[in-house]
């Protein structure tokens, strides 16, 4: 018999980190597509100038449309983000991090997808979920980076797409 789901804690936040974009990001994006398609041109690889055209669109969106407010919750079965619901067993580990000068929550889980589980911490107290969560997970005060986190640092400082 299963005990009787509690909320721990519950708040509202955006979905996503969001940062409102200057022209110069735009154009420094609008540049590289251009170069890359004007070599894949000479190549011949058509399929390939359209998957990087919708990359750059997908960019765009996100960069322009804000992003929806979600609710996340903590309870004593798991955590549910935008409603989607995790089991405690789903999950791994959990630290804190700032984008963008937003507080955020990231969760490893032991699924292939999602790897990690990000939710915006908004207007909630910190301490409080890392109480409510360090009964079910471990915290991680710094994360272990993959190559992938490698890479993606590596790429923002040798192609900044706008000033800092």
């Amino acid at each position: 018999m299963t005990a009787q789901e509690q909320i721990l804690i519950s708040w509202r936040s955006p979905s996503r980190p969001f940062k409102k974009r200057e022209k110069e990001f735009f154009t420094t994006i609008g540049a590289i597509v251009f170069l890359l398609a004007v070599i894949l041109v000479f190549i011949k690889e058509f399929l390939l100038i359209g998957a990087i055209l919708a990359l750059a669109f997908v960019a765009y969106v996100l960069a322009t449309v804000p992003p929806e407010e979600v609710e996340h919750k903590i309870t004593t079965h798991g955590l549910e983000s935008a409603g989607h619901f995790y089991k405690w067993e789903e999950l791994v580990s959990f630290w804190f991090w700032e984008k963008w000068g937003q507080p955020v929550l990231l969760v490893q889980t032991k699924l292939r997808f999602p790897g990690r589980l990000v939710l915006l911490i908004g207007g909630q107290d910190k301490e409080k979920i890392k109480d409510a969560l360090l009964k079910y997970l471990n915290f991680k005060e710094k994360p272990e980076k993959n190559w992938m986190d490698d890479a993606a640092k590596w790429l923002a400082e040798k192609v900044p797409l706008e000033k800092s």
